[in-house]
C-alpha cells in the first residue's frame, strides 16, 4: 500500500478498532493461478501477546485446501470513504488549480494464514461471532437456538480459518495534506452530505483536528 507519511496511521489501538467496527475483510493469498481473494468477517482476538483474525469459509471453497504450508495472507478492512469535490476547496475561487479526489480509512492486516479443521475450535469461534455480531440486538440470537443436529450438519460444511497478525498497516486519507481553511472547507462538506459514509468521515475529521 503506497503510504504518503501524511496518511499514515501507526495506532494500533485505532486501527484494532477499525477492524471489529468494520469485520467483513478481503482476504487475499497467492494462489495457484495467481492472487485469490475472499470476502468473509474476521473476529480480532488478542490472544497470548498475538493479534489473531478468525473466520470460516464453506468446506467447497478451496481457500482452506492452499493452507497447509500457512502461506502469508493479506486481509484488508475497509472504512469509511466519500469522493471530496474540487468546489469544497477555497483555492477554486481563487485561482482553479483544483482537482477531486478521495478520502478514505483502511487498514491491513498481514500474516501467516492458517485452515482449523476442528468442530470445536469453529463452534466456539461460532458461539464469539454471534455475540458480537448480536449484542445490539433486543432478543439476541445463540448458536444454541439451533437444534443440536442442525448446527452438527452446518459445523461440517464449513472449516475455520485463522490469521495470525505479523505487521499491521494503516492509511486515514483525511486531507492532513491541506492547509486548515481547506480542511474546514472539505469537512462541511462531508457533513452536508446525504451520504452516511461521507458524514462519518467528517466526524473523523473533526475528532483529528488540532486545538
Amino acid at each position: 500500500m503506497y503510504q504518503p507519511s501524511h496518511f499514515v496511521e501507526a495506532d494500533p489501538a485505532v486501527l484494532l478498532s477499525l477492524i471489529r467496527a468494520r469485520p467483513l475483510a478481503t482476504v487475499a493469498i497467492n494462489g495457484e493461478d495467481g492472487p485469490l481473494a475472499n470476502h468473509l468477517p474476521l473476529l480480532a482476538v488478542e490472544e497470548d501477546g498475538a493479534l489473531r483474525l478468525r473466520g470460516h469459509v464453506a468446506r467447497a471453497n478451496p481457500l482452506w485446501r492452499l493452507l497447509e504450508a500457512e502461506p502469508q495472507a493479506l486481509a484488508v478492512f475497509q472504512g469509511d470513504d466519500a469522493y471530496i469535490s474540487p468546489s469544497w476547496y477555497p483555492a477554486k475561487a481563487e485561482h482553479g488549480k483544483v482537482v477531486p479526489t478521495w478520502n478514505y480509512m483502511v487498514a491491513h492486516a498481514r500474516g501467516r494464514l492458517r485452515a482449523v479443521d476442528d468442530p470445536i475450535w469453529l463452534r466456539g469461534l461460532l458461539d464469539q461471532l454471534t455475540r458480537v455480531q448480536e449484542a445490539g440486538f433486543p432478543l439476541p440470537w445463540q448458536v444454541a437456538d439451533a437444534p443440536a443436529d442442525y448446527l452438527d450438519k452446518m459445523l461440517r460444511a464449513i472449516v475455520g480459518i485463522e490469521l495470525t497478525v505479523s505487521r499491521l498497516d494503516g492509511k486515514y486519507k483525511l486531507s492532513q495534506n491541506q492547509d486548515e481553511a481547506t480542511r474546514q472547507s472539505v469537512r462541511a462538506g462531508l457533513a452536508g452530505s446525504g451520504d452516511a459514509r461521507a458524514r462519518a468521515l467528517a466526524g473523523e475529521m473533526a475528532r483529528r483536528q488540532k486545538p
